[in-house]
C-alpha cells in the first residue's frame, strides 16, 4: 500500500533536496571514424540529437576520463537539438587516434528544461574496406549529364553506402544513402550542369558507423 507525504513534509524535502529532475535519453548518440583514400587523412565525428527540448549543454567524456566536447549555450532559451562535430584532419592517423582512444565514450547532456540525459557509445578504430570506382575515372572529363552512371567495387561486411556528389562553386549537393549489395547508381537527370566541375565521394560505411571514403573529381560536358 502506497501513502502519500504530508504537504509538510513534502514541502521540506523540496526546499532542501530543489525540485526533482527528470531523466530523459539522447535521441541518438555516435562517435565515428572516417578515413580519405585519395587523400591520406583520417578525422573523428561526434553526433548527438536531444529530445523535443533543446540541449543547454553537452559534454563528452572519453574512456581515459578526459573531457573532449564541452558546449554549451548560455544565452538560448531554445537551445541545439542536434550537435555534429568533427577533429581536424591530420594525414597523421595515430595522432588521431591517440587523441581521441577506443572504448566506451559517456555522453552527458542538459536540457533548457532542466532535464539531464545521458548515454554510453562504443568507438572502435576498425575502419571498413574502401571501394574503388569503375565509373567515372579519376579527372574524368566530358562526362554526360543525363543518364551518368555511377560504378564501384562491391565491399564486404558493410552496412549501407552514402553517395555524395558535390560542386564546390555553387553548393550544389546530391546525397544519398544506398543498401550495402548496390554497386551503381544512375544521377538524376537535371542535378548535373554542363561544363562544371564536380566531386564525388562514396563512403562504406560499418555498422558501427565508422567509414572508409573514396573520392574522385570529373568535368561534365559543354553546353548550353
Amino acid at each position: 500500500m502506497r501513502f502519500a507525504l504530508p504537504l509538510t513534509l513534502a514541502l521540506a524535502l523540496t526546499a532542501l533536496h530543489g525540485p526533482a529532475r527528470s531523466e530523459e535519453t539522447f535521441e541518438k548518440i555516435g562517435v565515428y571514424l572516417e578515413y580519405t583514400v585519395e587523400d591520406k587523412d583520417t578525422e573523428v565525428m561526434f553526433e548527438a540529437i536531444g529530445g523535443a527540448a533543446g540541449l543547454s549543454a553537452l559534454k563528452v567524456v572519453a574512456p581515459d576520463g578526459r573531457t573532449v566536447v564541452d558546449c554549451k549555450t548560455p544565452d538560448s532559451k531554445l537551445g541545439v537539438r542536434q550537435f555534429q562535430l568533427e577533429s581536424p584532419e591530420p594525414k597523421d592517423k595515430d595522432a588521431v587516434r591517440k587523441d581521441f582512444p577506443e572504448g566506451t565514450y559517456t555522453f552527458v547532456g542538459t536540457t533548457t528544461a532542466g532535464a539531464a540525459l545521458q548515454g554510453e557509445v562504443k568507438f572502435s578504430h576498425k575502419l571498413p574496406e574502401a571501394t574503388s570506382l569503375l565509373q567515372p575515372q579519376p579527372d574524368a572529363a566530358n562526362v554526360p549529364v543525363k543518364g551518368m552512371q555511377i560504378r564501384w567495387r562491391p565491399v564486404k561486411n558493410l552496412a549501407r553506402w552514402l553517395l555524395v556528389i558535390e560542386n564546390e562553386k555553387t553548393g550544389d549537393v546530391l546525397r544519398t544513402h544506398l543498401p550495402a549489395a548496390v554497386t551503381g547508381f544512375v544521377v538524376p537527370d537535371g542535378f548535373l550542369q554542363p561544363g562544371r566541375e564536380y566531386k564525388l565521394a562514396i563512403s562504406a560505411v560499418a555498422g558501427d558507423g565508422n567509414s572508409s571514403v573514396t573520392e574522385v573529381d570529373f568535368a561534365t560536358v559543354a553546353g548550353k
